[in-house]
């Protein structure tokens, strides 16, 4: 079992102290004290380990079964014996240039706080070393864990929003750049693949907004009274996130319109250019069309000059042409 828990520790008056072996006794140990509270976390359960837990917390068997599965929407949800959380953390790989998401599920609970995380986001060995180093922070229970691990997911969205907008406006600088958008191709799956990264973070962060606001509320269960405000300050910052986000949505489905708009007005010129060289070309062989029927009296084949005032007509009506579609701009 202490290979699934990656940490485990009761917290008494904000200070870390050391934890019976036996996880009932250590929740009893917490509960007595009545100013401790015990935290585990846990790094992707099985079904056995998470039941053995689950049993002597009281976890709710619905809630259990969520932080089972890694496919959740962010939520909240209130049980008899406990709060369930689920929060998940957005992950911005540099490299490929993609966003990816974990998840985290917490359970918040008479003096006890047990963290399920699927992953590698979930920024819960920061979070933690965070609230040992404040411990007025901790003296809150179970409540400052989950402000915390909200704080730092939410914070992180905004530095992940703030690394799309640089990647956004590079791309934007090529597509808008004088060479820049020749392949076609290419720059429609480079913006369809940003939307897509896009959509990935709103995933993440939109369906948390709803759980910030009735955490920010009052008469929610396992939660300090006077935590409202902090609650409030992480869904201004969530709210914030989202806005940023919206807005890059919006800014890549208008740099998608003018790229498509940038490919029909290339076409346009490409069509008018053959269109021209088209019509200088049918001029000489409408020409060699007629003179090649084989008619007998034809009177310009008696003529010594008739072959050369031919090709020099040709040519000056291709001129003639040529000149005036450069004039309209067509070549």
């Amino acid at each position: 079992m202490r290979a699934v828990i990656v940490d485990c520790a009761i917290y008494r008056d904000g200070r870390r102290t050391e934890v019976p072996s036996d996880l009932a006794a250590a929740l009893a140990e917490a509960r007595s004290s009545g100013d401790a509270f015990l935290w585990i976390g846990l790094y992707e359960p099985t079904v056995r380990e998470i039941e053995r837990v689950s049993s002597q917390f009281a976890l709710h068997p619905l809630a259990v079964e969520d932080a089972l599965s890694a496919h959740q929407r962010p939520k909240l949800e209130v049980y008899d014996d406990s709060l369930f959380a689920v929060i998940k953390p957005v992950v911005y790989e540099h490299l490929s240039d993609t966003v990816s998401t974990d998840e985290l599920m917490a359970f918040i609970g008479d003096s006890f706080v047990v963290t399920v995380r699927h992953g590698e986001g979930a920024p819960l060995a920061a979070v933690r070393r965070r609230l040992e180093a404040e411990p007025e922070v901790l003296r809150h229970g179970p409540t400052a864990v989950l402000y915390a691990i909200s704080d730092a997911v939410v914070d992180h969205y905004m530095e992940v929003a703030g690394e799309l907008q640089t990647d956004l406006e590079e791309l934007e600088t090529e597509v808008f750049a004088p060479t820049g958008g020749q392949d076609t191709k290419n720059t429609a799956s480079r913006i369809y693949t940003f939307k897509r990264q896009i959509m990935e973070f709103r995933r993440a962060a939109g369906p948390l907004v709803a759980p910030m606001a009735r955490l920010a509320g009052a008469d929610v269960p396992f939660v300090h009274e006077h935590s409202q405000p902090f609650f409030r300050d992480v869904g201004d910052h969530l709210t914030r996130a989202n806005e940023h986000v919206e807005g890059l949505d919006r800014l890549l489905s208008d740099i998608l319109s003018a790229h498509l708009a940038q490919v029909g007005v290339r076409q346009n010129d490409d069509m008018r250019k053959i269109s021209a060289w088209a019509a200088m070309a049918a001029v000489p062989t409408m020409v060699a069309g007629i003179y090649g029927m084989n008619f007998e009296h034809m009177p310009e084949l008696g003529w010594v000059w008739a072959y050369p005032a031919v090709i020099a007509s040709m040519g000056a009506v291709v001129l003639a042409l040529y000149r005036q579609f450069k004039r309209r701009g067509w070549l």
